[in-house]
């Protein structure tokens, strides 16, 4: 196997090959640190590594396999984790210069659960401001880039997670979701990406009580997603939202034939380019190619949905970034101030319409669901925006201008719909390189039935990643 191959092996095939000694955990690791050395910098995915650290790490975890005992689930995995969610004794500066010293002094349950099953942290990943944005670029950590055309944006705000898995840097990565910054970046970087239902993955106040929120998992294959994610998920006693009992997904393939898929291209009131258009409808009928019953609905939604996610999202989102105004408004990114003075000007009024709409969308969605078994629909209007983009320009689609930060984006809608598992899933490539994605939407609660659906998908396109063809370009 060559240092490339090695590179992008699946964390299932990692595992397997530790086991047989075929491969070591330090091995591996070697491999991706030489391949960030070599190429990293042009994507600027990292905010720090911790080389000697995962090293150590790493070797710990080849002591293990040689015993065969203690061996846990993700034992010697390479790991990257957002530098958004807390790691105990480490900086975490939330892609912001008032935090680019601050010490965590508590692990985010989510990362315990990782770090606890044998994953080795070898870094910690870009984000947008205070992961208030849906490209990834910041004052503190600079422009991250799309590995695919470097040119356009990794998505946000899990960017450097998701550009380090397209790259090769990592074996597996983490992400949240607060209105699709998992689904985002999976989407414009060609990967699956999982936003669980809210409860699923514990995280730590004030955001475990925020129902938009969704720690979860960013991978190559839906196979690492599943089993990255059966080891985040679970109750923590820091988490009183978390939800008993834990559960885990089973790595099996839905039978398509016995499958009604719903879909919609715009959701009825988006914009969505020619190219995200197209790559979506032979989505669509690859299911039908598997033998499902394929049916487009209306749901009845309107440009309300946007305007309930912007003004939920500027409740305790917004107001937790409004903070820093008076203290540090000097060392705000614009987009992070133009964000936080949007949310100062809420109130509660439109926090209470913003419930009433999510209701709304539900009276129509949630009994459509009760005839179908998944919901399927673009993850972006259009494949990525520019890697240094600016919404204060504007951003049109189809030449209709479109509110810049969630006009491009079709995720919120389901964070609203916070109970509805989803996955992202590649549909193809733009014609400038960038990859398109999918969003597989299911019942509330229904993890299984949403990531089995997602297995039968990839089993039927093909594996990303899995020859030079697919992978991006680097070096």
């Amino acid at each position: 196997m060559s240092d490339l191959e090695i590179c992008y092996l699946s964390a299932t095939e990692a595992l397997a090959a530790f086991r047989k000694k075929s491969l070591s955990p330090v091995e591996l690791l070697n491999a991706q640190l030489e391949r960030i050395a070599a190429v990293g910098s042009d994507i600027n995915a990292f905010s720090f590594l911790y080389a000697d650290e995962a090293i150590a790490a790493a070797k710990e975890a080849e002591r293990r396999y040689s015993r065969g005992t203690n061996v846990r689930p993700l034992e010697g995995i390479p790991l990257a984790i957002k530098d958004e969610s807390l790691i105990a004794g480490k900086i975490t500066t939330f892609g912001s210069l008032i935090f680019k010293d601050e010490v965590a002094s508590v692990t985010s349950p989510v990362n315990e659960h990782l770090i606890d099953a044998g994953a080795v942290v070898m870094g910690r990943t870009t984000t947008p401001e205070f992961s208030c944005a849906g490209f990834t670029h910041s004052r503190l950590w600079g422009v991250t880039r799309n590995p695919w055309n470097r040119e356009f944006t990794t998505g946000g705000s899990s960017g450097g997670s998701a550009a380090a898995l397209a790259a090769g840097f990592t074996t597996l990565a983490s992400g949240s979701d607060i209105g699709g910054s998992i689904r985002i970046p999976a989407s414009a970087c060609g990967l699956v990406g999982y936003k669980p239902p809210y409860g699923r993955n514990a995280d730590l106040a004030p955001f475990s009580f925020d129902f938009y929120n969704h720690p979860g998992p960013l991978a190559r294959s839906v196979g690492d997603c599943i089993l990255m994610q059966n080891v985040m998920s679970g109750p923590h006693p820091l988490d009183v939202a978390s939800l008993r009992p834990k559960i885990d997904v089973k790595p099996q393939p839905a039978d398509m034939k016995s499958k009604r898929i719903s879909y919609s291209i715009d959701l009825g009131f988006k914009q969505v380019s020619e190219d995200v258009r197209k790559n979506t409808v032979e989505a669509i009928n690859r299911f039908r190619d598997m033998g499902a019953e394929v049916v487009e609905v209306d749901l009845g939604w309107t440009e309300r949905a946007e305007e309930a996610a912007r003004d939920y999202l500027a409740s305790i989102f917004g107001t937790w970034v409004a903070q820093y105004l008076h203290t540090h408004g000097d060392d705000l990114c614009g987009y992070t101030r133009t964000f936080a003075e949007s949310a100062r000007a809420k109130g509660m009024s439109e926090y209470l319409r913003s419930l009433e709409v999510a209701g709304e969308m539900y009276q129509t969605f949630g009994p459509m669901m009760e005839t179908f078994d998944a919901f399927i629909c673009p993850s972006l209007a259009i494949p990525a925006v520019s890697a240094d983009f600016d919404p204060a320009n504007g951003l049109q689609i189809n030449g209709q201008d479109v509110e810049p930060m969630l006009g491009w984006l079709m995720t919120h809608p389901f964070n609203t719909l916070s109970r509805c598992p989803v996955v992202n899933m590649p549909s193809g490539r733009a014609p400038n390189g960038v990859p398109t994605g999918i969003q597989i939407v299911g019942k509330t609660y229904c993890d299984q039935e949403v990531l089995s659906i997602a297995l039968a998908y990839e089993a039927e396109i093909g594996a990303w990643y899995g020859s030079d063809e697919r992978r991006p370009a680097l070096g």
